[in-house]
């Protein structure tokens, strides 16, 4: 056996578990979760011990960004959200010079630019636990709730405005396309139909 085997070995003999010491989200989505400090600090001393050491060799990233118009009493302001997923590579060394390859896969969310740092703290996070097969608290996540048992609530669609309405009028947009981006008051749903009968 290897001396690399043999500490991965010794490191999944010493981290028996790490508890979900951490609540992620409010009401009814919110959940117990593993802080990536606890991660870092449980695993990463009994690697040290062990001769092991992670480095990130390879970083692919994936952003998306969303762009909308949200109006509330003080009236519109453009809200953006930025999606990022990464798939790291982490070559697993020790000392005696044996290393392999491991990936690790992150996504976070954010308004500005922190997507990236959640993303590449999730990799890191979960590449950790399961090289190592950590058990987390009494039962995963993914596992103790079906995706179909969760509620999802949909994204709420920015009002259609008086400005918007200008505005479609001049690219003639159709009623259909406009219900995809917005929420149509009642109003103004009737005077854009009419004027787009007028402008035929």
């Amino acid at each position: 056996m290897s001396k690399l085997t043999k500490a991965i070995l010794s490191v999944m003999e010493e981290v028996k578990g790490i508890e979900k010491s951490m609540q992620v989200g409010t009401g009814r989505m919110q959940y117990k979760g593993v802080p990536d400090k606890e991660v870092k600090k449980i695993i990463g001393s009994s690697m040290q011990k062990n001769g092991l050491v992670m480095l990130p060799t390879t970083v692919i990233p994936t952003t998306r960004i969303d762009r909308w118009e949200q109006t509330d009493q003080y009236g519109t302001k453009q809200k953006q959200s930025v999606f990022t997923e990464v798939i790291t590579t982490y070559k697993l060394m020790h000392e005696s010079g044996e290393s392999i390859d491991i990936s690790g896969y992150g996504q976070g969310v954010d308004s500005q630019d922190k997507g990236a740092g959640k993303a590449t703290t999730y990799a890191l996070k979960y590449a950790l636990l399961y090289a190592f097969l950590v058990p987390t608290g009494t039962i995963d996540d993914a596992d103790a709730t079906h995706s179909n048992d969760v509620e999802v609530k949909p994204k709420k669609k920015p009002t259609f405005t008086e400005d918007n309405f200008k505005k479609a009028i001049a690219k003639e947009a159709t009623i259909e396309a406009i219900e995809k981006l917005y929420t149509i008051p009642s109003e103004l749903k009737t005077r854009y139909e009419l004027a787009l009968k007028l402008a035929q």
